[in-house]
């Protein structure tokens, strides 16, 4: 049932749909149903499930900033310096992905670049990394006193250590010591 302030539109090859000025917060598109009508569908835990995929796309982005600048400071730390082609190199994406991150990380205060010279990191780009090698070396440790192989610990550790919360680290920690202390 369509509301008495919505009206009929047609998009531009002439179909048509209800038009929803109540629902414009909802959806940005009118999608025209079979029979010609949109039908406005209220999808129960809509909202729930959005903030949990912003949350993941949050996490996910958060995930590539604390990538990139623990690479920077690796290279700066191994080589003297960090350019942008050795990022890309290293992280197998290309120029221009790699640029595009690192004008992100550059406008959230993480990196320092100029053209044509080596990328540095910020106080705050410097602390990020310190932390992300910290949760890596937690995380790594613990999946070893497991049992698991080095290789395996080594990969699994990438993944988790940009998703664990300080309250698992913790444990993870207090974990590896029990584990290699033998009991």
């Amino acid at each position: 049932m369509t509301p008495p302030d919505a009206g009929m539109r047609q998009d531009d090859e002439g179909d048509a749909f209800a038009f929803r000025p109540d629902r414009l917060k909802l959806s940005r598109f009118a999608v025209p149903a079979a029979c010609g009508v949109t039908h406005v569908v209220q999808v129960p835990g809509a909202a729930r499930r959005a903030a949990a995929f912003r949350r993941m796309r949050d996490a996910r982005s958060s995930e590539v900033a604390e990538d990139y600048v623990e690479l920077v400071g690796d290279l700066i730390a191994e080589h003297g310096s960090a350019r942008l082609t050795d990022l890309a190199d290293c992280l197998g994406v290309a120029p221009a992905t790699a640029a595009k991150a690192l004008q992100r990380l550059q406008r959230d205060g993480l990196v320092e670049t100029r053209p044509y010279r080596s990328i540095s990191l910020t106080e705050a780009g410097e602390a990020m990394a310190s932390a992300s090698r910290e949760r890596h070396r937690i995380v790594h440790e613990f999946l070893t006193a497991l049992g698991v192989s080095g290789e395996t610990a080594e990969a699994d550790a990438e993944g988790i250590e940009h998703h664990v919360s300080p309250e698992t680290l913790s444990l993870f920690e207090k974990m590896t010591e029990r584990l290699r202390k033998g009991g």
